[in-house]
């Protein structure tokens, strides 16, 4: 059977075009022999239950890996201590039975606490006998468990992480014998977990999962991850591709996040290669059939982006942060203890750079944008309407005219906010923009903001449009220096895309600013600006 590019559950190298995980186990595998206890915690589709399945390969020669899955474990096996001892043993069971050469004696009593009548067998008891398990083991043993957030919001699982704790410190202490390390996999931060069910009097301070180690393992697939990949398919198709440009091009719209990473190839492998543009791989596995994949990937509906819409909808402080970052190109820096950047952060819509809150790649970016820019009460807005109304003349030959769009995105501005105060302009300028354009791409192309250029008094928009890059630099006009240095930013920026043509919107508060649309030639480029 031939490898596919694979998207649901596990990858398995044999069956799969994945990338190489060796260097990531590999320091996996130094946080183990060190004895760390410690927590995976990464956002929905980023590559933990391959990982671990990976790493029990990995361990395998010098650890007896117990690999557990608590999705499986139902609401009921978490009622009370004896439920969940019963549960746990149960799951430990139909796992050491299928290792290679199995304890007798230890399956034994996995069975017999499963299965058999010790009901009234708590945590206390069930730790006894992991350390005489342990004790007992020719090899280490170590304990990893996915999908932890199943369990996360039960008083049982507290008690469980407190038991690991007691073991842990007496191991450091004593030299008792317990697991040598444990591993918890899942999207929340179990390490800042608190009791939550105590009695009334009673004040918790310490988190039970308080020993574990960071985990600083980068799981993002980098441009040289992604190539490495891609060689490994070429070998077998021979499409002609540049392995490295494609791979970069990915990585521009991922950012490596793993499940965007293996969507975008899917496609082009399975969806792009052999439609009426694309008809053969050769032709799919170019710079123009890369940007049709992440087309198509912006506008799917997949169980990724329907997770992430959830959480978008499910808490209101991370829809509000969201909302005002994206539409008003506010800079915000990285704040410890912010709650929506927490939150934000660990369901994997941003990531941290230089301090600064960045949103975690552009294809999020432009999903979000979509999200919030067809919401009904934002479809309702005037900007909106005008540019679904006007949609068709700003489609010559199928290429899409944006000086055209300029014009008639100024004349429209001017006449329905052009009386509104600098606060609202500053604010919502560029909003009203991509509401406007929103409508008029509609599906045939996509935008997203170029996150090295976002900030209060500058935003660059990039627009593919069947093939052709549009780069608008929209701004806060400051100044004739001011905006001097904005064109040659912007010639600058055209440079890094190859292009000779760029657009600039400004929004200009000087009372003597001349509304329209004119050329500035410099040097080789044209620059169109258009002034609101």
């Amino acid at each position: 059977m031939s490898k596919y590019f694979n998207v649901t559950a596990v990858c398995v190298p044999e069956r799969h075009y994945m990338v190489d995980l060796t260097d990531r186990l590999q320091k996996i595998k130094m946080m183990v022999d060190r004895g760390d206890y410690f927590t995976i915690n990464r956002a929905r589709q980023y590559g933990k239950t391959t990982t671990l399945t990976a790493l029990e390969r990995y361990l395998h020669e010098d650890y007896w890996v117990i690999s557990l899955d608590f999705q499986g474990m139902e609401t009921n096996d978490f009622a009370d201590n004896q439920c969940f001892v019963r549960a746990l043993s149960r799951e430990l069971f139909l796992t050491v039975k299928n290792m290679k050469n199995p304890q007798e004696k230890i399956l034994s009593k996995l069975k017999e606490i499963g299965f058999g009548n010790e009901s009234d067998m708590g945590l206390p008891e069930l730790f006894l006998f992991f350390n005489e398990w342990c004790a007992q083991s020719d090899k280490p043993i170590v304990l990893m468990i996915d999908e932890v957030d199943a369990a996360s919001n039960n008083q049982v699982f507290l008690d469980f992480l407190a038991q690991l704790r007691s073991a842990y410190i007496k191991r450091g202490k004593y030299g008792y014998a317990t697991f040598r390390s444990v591993i918890l996999a899942g999207v929340y931060d179990i390490k800042n977990l608190k009791r939550k069910f105590v009695k009334e009097g009673e004040h918790q301070t310490n988190s039970p999962w308080n020993i574990a180690a960071d985990f600083l393992v980068d799981m993002s697939f980098s441009p040289k991850d992604i190539a490495g990949m891609l060689r490994e398919y070429e070998a077998d198709y021979e499409t002609g591709m540049d392995t490295e440009a494609i791979a970069k091009m990915i990585y521009d719209y991922t950012s490596g996040y793993p499940f965007l990473v293996s969507r975008m190839c899917k496609l082009l492998d399975e969806q792009i290669a052999g439609s009426e543009a694309f008809p053969d791989r050769k032709s799919a596995w170019t710079a123009e059939g890369v940007k049709e994949a992440a087309n198509r990937l912006v506008f799917e509906d997949n169980t990724l982006f329907d997770s992430l819409e959830d959480k978008v909808n499910t808490y209101p402080v991370l829809q509000d942060f969201l909302r005002d970052f994206l539409m008003k190109g506010v800079a915000i820096p990285n704040s410890p203890g912010n709650e929506a950047i927490g939150i934000a952060k660990m369901f994997g819509f941003i990531r941290i750079e230089n301090n600064r809150v960045v949103i975690a790649n552009r294809i999020f970016e432009t999903r979000l944008y979509e999200m919030f820019l067809t919401a009904p009460e934002t479809r309702r807005n005037e900007m909106y309407g005008i540019g679904d109304r006007d949609r068709l003349q700003f489609v010559k030959n199928g290429c899409l005219d944006m000086r055209l769009i300029l014009e008639h995105f100024v004349e429209c501005f001017d006449d329905i906010y052009g009386d509104r105060p600098q606060k609202f302009i500053e604010e919502d300028g560029r909003r009203y923009f991509l509401l406007y354009l929103r409508p008029i791409i509609n599906g045939t192309g996509h935008y997203y903001i170029e996150s090295r250029t976002r900030n209060q008094e500058r935003t660059d928009v990039i627009v593919d449009y069947r093939g052709e890059q549009f780069v608008v630099e929209l701004k806060i006009w400051r100044g004739d220096s001011y905006n001097e240095r904005g064109e040659e930013q912007l010639a600058e920026y055209l440079d890094y895309y190859h292009l000779k043509k760029g657009y600039m919107l400004s929004f200009n508060f000087n009372k003597k600013k001349k509304i329209g649309v004119q050329e500035i030639f410099l040097e080789d480029k044209v620059l169109v600006e258009a002034v609101v």
